[in-house]
């Protein structure tokens, strides 16, 4: 039996959410993203994509830095709240404890799991939104979210979101080792 594929209007992405923190007028903001990603090394760079409109791309562009700051599902109420209303409009700078870097103006989430302070390197206009670029100066976290010193995704449990219908999602369980489970996979071959 053939599968039968349906094409969607919408594409159903499952992705991290992160919780862009800068200070705009001197005040930290927190605007909650699923769009971002690693986008290069050495040095290591990361990118968000917020619509132009959002009142942290006026901190962003004002101070030259910004956080990328990793919530844990017992954050999602408040992550949500980030996302729903403006710092234009509301006042969100005593939703979090927030602590600084090195960079001095890149607001980070003491309860967040994993956090990053970025200097901008980069600003890319697209139709709707601002593609930000930028160098992680430093990546903060507790020994407890770590495993032989590295990040571990089990202990971090990054909270994921569900684009499409929307929900938010926790981690499950590991799948498989990266770069080791496909060393003996054999390609099925076609008649």
């Amino acid at each position: 039996m053939d599968n039968v594929k349906t094409k969607l209007g919408y594409p159903p992405l499952i992705l991290p959410v992160c919780l862009v923190g800068a200070n705009v007028n001197g005040q930290p903001n927190f605007e909650a993203i699923a769009w971002f990603n690693l986008v290069d090394y050495k040095p290591n760079l990361v990118s968000i994509s917020s619509e132009k409109s959002h009142y942290t791309n006026q901190g962003i562009r004002e101070n030259k830095t910004f956080s990328v700051n990793i919530p844990s599902p017992n954050m999602a109420a408040a992550t949500d709240y980030c996302g729903m209303h403006s710092g234009g409009k509301i006042d969100k700078s005593g939703i979090f404890d927030v602590f600084y870097g090195e960079l001095k103006t890149a607001p980070m989430i003491t309860d967040c799991p994993v956090n990053m302070e970025c200097k901008l390197t980069q600003t890319v206009g697209l139709t709707h939104n601002e593609l930000f670029i930028g160098e992680i100066i430093g990546v903060y976290s507790e020994d407890k979210y770590l495993t032989d010193g590295k990040p571990d995704i089990t202990k971090i449990n990054p909270l994921l979101f569900e684009q499409g219908l929307p929900n938010y999602w926790a981690i499950g369980e590991r799948a498989a080792k990266a770069f080791n489970i496909g060393k003996n996979y054999k390609p099925k071959t076609k008649c």
